[in-house]
């Protein structure tokens, strides 16, 4: 759970959410226009935080590399398999996209 809530605050822009419409919001994911997130679209948006974090280009987020300097070390496998899991929490619907209210809705549980 740790890690996910790390995986939520590398990655999420809040400030583009907070000046954003949910429909705007979406369109940074939705890199095929159909107006709608699919999971691979979530997982590779939501991954350019780990990329940008990833200064020795390494594949792991070490401690010297997270906020604060500390924490325990994150593989992008790790990272990623977070964020599918946070993907599916969001997919309240479970129809395997996310619409723009399910993007922008806080996860469950």
């Amino acid at each position: 759970m740790r890690r996910l809530i790390i995986a939520a605050a590398l990655c999420m822009p809040l400030a583009t959410l907070a000046q954003s419409t949910p429909a705007e919001y979406l369109k940074l994911f939705d890199s095929n226009g159909d107006g709608k997130v699919s999971e691979a679209e979530y997982v590779a948006y939501m991954s350019q935080g780990f990329y940008r974090m990833d200064t020795n280009h390494d594949g792991v987020l070490e401690s010297s590399e997270l906020p604060g300097g500390r924490g325990k070390p994150i593989t992008l496998k790790e990272f990623q398999d977070n964020l599918c899991r946070q993907f599916h929490q969001l997919d309240r619907h479970h129809h395997g996209y996310l619409n723009a209210q399910e993007l922008t809705a806080p996860p469950q549980g």
